[in-house]
């Protein structure tokens, strides 16, 4: 299993409380910062071949990891382009084995990672199908099988708040990368890495696994960041 993870962002709905730093360094307690406790989180399930696309700020990413043995890839136009070209830029790392893909500012419990690398189905997107009511990108999808995406979604068209994290088995990657590079081709360079995947639901199902009652975050506002700090029992920032 290799692991890539997208943090080439600014993160610029959170940015005031970052002091200028990417949002995947913000400090969660016990003397770690998220993207630190997701490599080590990684590692302790036996996950060695991770990689990681910087942007934004990219040395103070560097730095965190210096010994965590992370294979590092860098997107030089992060300002102009979205988590797709991200991926583009790591394209040669997307080969080989199963894969998961995540964004950088995602935080999830031990037992949820447990059940993400416990899913054999691909390719396959995670939700939660307990936050459908506030969820930031919703997730509509019947039998397990995506059917529609978005932030518009509303009322019976929401059934669950995706998480951030896709899996996909190494059969699957040479499909994605030919689309990814159609798309960056036509200069679809600001989409999501996401939306190859989305791109696919009229030829073959993107299934969606619901994770709901378990923890996790995506730190996209103060509030998100806020839920991890009391999860872990760590004090909450003075705003």
């Amino acid at each position: 299993m290799k692991v890539l993870i997208l943090a080439a962002g600014r993160g610029t709905r959170i940015s005031r409380y970052l002091s200028g730093k990417p949002k995947c360094t913000v400090d969660i307690g016990g003397g770690q910062c998220l993207i630190e406790y997701t490599i080590d989180l990684l590692h302790s399930r036996g996950i060695q071949d991770i990689g990681i696309v910087l942007g934004y700020e990219a040395q103070v990413i560097r730095e965190v990891l210096a010994d965590k043995g992370v294979s590092f890839f860098y997107n030089p136009f992060y300002d102009v382009t979205n988590s797709i070209a991200s991926a583009w830029f790591a394209k040669e790392f997307l080969t080989g084995d199963d894969l998961l893909i995540m964004n950088g500012d995602v935080y999830l419990e031990e037992k949820l990672l447990d059940r993400i690398l416990a899913q054999g189905r691909s390719p396959v997107m995670f939700a939660d199908e307990s936050r459908r009511e506030t969820a930031d990108y919703k997730f509509f999808y019947e039998d397990g099988i995506l059917k529609k995406y978005g932030k518009e979604l509303t009322g019976d068209d929401v059934t669950g708040e995706y998480i951030g994290i896709g899996r996909f088995s190494a059969a699957f990657m040479p499909e994605f990368i030919c689309r990814m590079e159609e798309m960056i081709d036509r200069q679809e360079h600001g989409v999501w890495w996401e939306n190859v995947v989305y791109s696919m639901t009229g030829q073959q199902p993107v299934y969606v696994e619901d994770v709901s009652g378990h923890f996790w975050a995506e730190v996209d506002y103060i509030e998100d960041y806020e839920r991890i700090l009391e999860h872990r029992g760590v004090e909450k920032i003075v705003r």
